[in-house]
């Protein structure tokens, strides 16, 4: 199969494939708990690959995932007060380490850099010669940052643009076929790593007893009904609408 990761490509395939479709995904996510099953680095692993899987099936280059600069004091598994100090307790750190303030800015300037950061990211992208960037957001917060950022970037464009920028997290665009898409390291995000990354996932990590609360997970109990049958489906029809959207933009610009 064709390489499809930006960074690992030399110049003339670069080329080549954005010749062929300049659509460019953008994988956004960030650090954080995802149950004791789940690699806590889960949102921006299952962005990345789902990036990859939508150049390999509609065309157009995975760019190197962004791991860090979003905001880190609000929307957090780790500084969600009911689930902070039996988090910090598993992860052997003081809870005090994700009180309000750790991050030493005010949550609005955290949240203009990140924006910031995400607009210096589609000019640059754009200054590559893609036409189409599509940010996917495996953390689903910060989809809304980068709506933020696609807003603003577009504000630079002229009336006619060569360019365009759209965001997403995938589940979204699937809610009428998977009406349970979307949680927090459940059954949903538990069985998209399943088919993305099963290296990544250990069940046996879970309590065994089914009435033991699990620690930092919401949605449904990942225990008896997350599968890889499930998460392919569910990566199917992630990658599905999100190349399906690309080129009906990039169909606008031709």
């Amino acid at each position: 199969m064709s390489k499809v990761r930006y960074n690992e490509m030399l110049p003339h395939e670069i080329v080549a494939a954005r010749e062929t479709c300049p659509i460019a995904y953008l994988p956004i996510g960030g650090v954080e708990w995802h149950g004791e099953h789940l690699a806590v680095g889960n949102d921006t692993l299952k962005a990345d690959m789902l990036a990859v899987r939508c150049a390999e099936q509609g065309g157009g280059l995975a760019f190197p995932p962004l791991y860090w600069g979003e905001p880190r004091e609000s929307h957090l598994m780790e500084t969600n007060p009911n689930h902070r100090d039996a988090i910090a307790e598993k992860m052997g750190l003081p809870a005090e380490n994700f009180a309000p303030g750790y991050m030493g800015r005010d949550y609005h300037d955290a949240d203009r850099f990140y924006i910031e950061l995400l607009v210096h990211m589609l000019r640059q992208v754009e200054s590559l010669g893609f036409k189409v960037m599509t940010i996917i957001a495996g953390h689903y917060p910060i989809r809304h940052h980068a709506q933020a950022a696609v807003e603003w970037y577009s504000l630079g464009l002229p009336r006619t643009p060569a360019a365009q920028a759209w965001a997403c997290s995938g589940y979204e665009l699937v809610g009428e076929q998977i009406p349970d898409a979307g949680d927090h390291a459940a059954k949903w995000e538990t069985s998209l790593l399943m088919a993305l990354r099963p290296d990544l996932v250990d069940m046996s990590r879970l309590p065994a007893d089914p009435n033991e609360e699990l620690v930092g997970v919401m949605g449904t109990d990942p225990r008896g009904s997350a599968s890889l049958e499930y998460g392919q489906a569910g990566v199917k029809a992630v990658v599905d609408a999100i190349v399906g959207k690309s080129q009906e933009l990039l169909g606008e610009l031709t």
